[in-house]
């Protein structure tokens, strides 16, 4: 069994950049994808990124070439860089470890074990 501790969420102004990791342990972290997801008030969570374990990434188009998730096997963390980050980015920030290495669509049914989550609030 995988668990997931996010951290490094915050408050952040409009334009700015924020970095959420989130450490997991309980399996060989390398082996497996790891994703983030994110749910606003009043909203369905949604898909932000995935990587696999071949370091294949994804993104949701809302996101694309504003945010860049990355792993480091050797820490078994995943992170996410956030730049340029605007309003519509406040949610709270999950990471998901997956069921195996892989990313399949609909990404959601690729991850199996959920992280807390982390507050990501942007001010305009």
């Amino acid at each position: 069994q995988v668990q997931l501790v996010e951290s490094g969420g915050g408050l952040v102004q409009a334009g700015g950049s924020l970095r959420v990791s989130c450490a997991a342990s309980g399996r060989t972290f390398s082996t497996y994808a790891m994703g983030w997801f994110r749910q606003a008030p009043g909203k369905e969570r949604e898909f932000v990124a995935a990587i696999s374990w071949g370091r294949t990434v994804y993104y949701a188009d809302s996101v694309k070439a504003r945010f860049t998730i990355s792993r480091d096997n050797a820490k078994s963390t995943v992170y996410l860089q956030m730049n340029s980050l605007k309003p519509e980015d406040t949610a709270i920030y999950y990471c998901a470890a997956g069921r195996d290495g892989y990313v399949r669509d609909p990404y959601e049914s690729s991850f199996a074990t959920w992280g807390q989550g982390t507050q990501v609030t942007v001010s305009s």
